[in-house]
């Protein structure tokens, strides 16, 4: 989904619809979910191919030798704007998500994250070979 660090938390929070038995969410609790699930989960197909088409736009105006710089701008803050956007959905809808869970859910949700982020990285020091100095 997202890279940056406070992301993976949304991850968590879209994916409550996923392993809603393991939280251990109530079928009113999953009724309020599933229209937000479904709303997500379509604008973000509608980022992604925004995102694609802006960034083909970009490629398309620096094609050229001597590109015109104000529209390269343009289009570069078109991209921007367009992950902004996307990020400021995504925090909406975690919000929305997190007033339907109850405080253990919440727990039981963000430690699941952590450990599957624990998990994530340990992969990438394995496939990199490097790994951060924690002094």
């Amino acid at each position: 989904m997202m890279e940056m660090g406070g992301m993976n938390m949304m991850e968590g929070d879209m994916m409550c619809m996923e392993h809603s038995r393991h939280l251990g969410l109530t079928d009113d609790q999953m009724i309020k979910m599933k229209p937000i699930h479904r709303e997500i989960k379509k604008k973000q197909i509608r980022f992604k191919a925004d995102l694609m088409i802006a960034e083909m736009e970009l490629m398309e105006i620096m094609g050229v030798k001597d590109f015109d710089l104000d529209r390269a701008n343009a289009a570069a803050k078109k991209i921007g704007d367009i992950k902004t956007a996307q990020h400021l959905e995504m925090v909406k809808a975690m919000k929305d998500v997190r007033t339907i869970l109850t405080d253990e859910q919440f727990k039981n949700m963000h430690k699941k994250c952590r450990a599957k982020d624990i998990k994530k990285r340990g992969k990438m020091v394995k496939k990199t070979g490097h790994e951060k100095n924690k002094s």
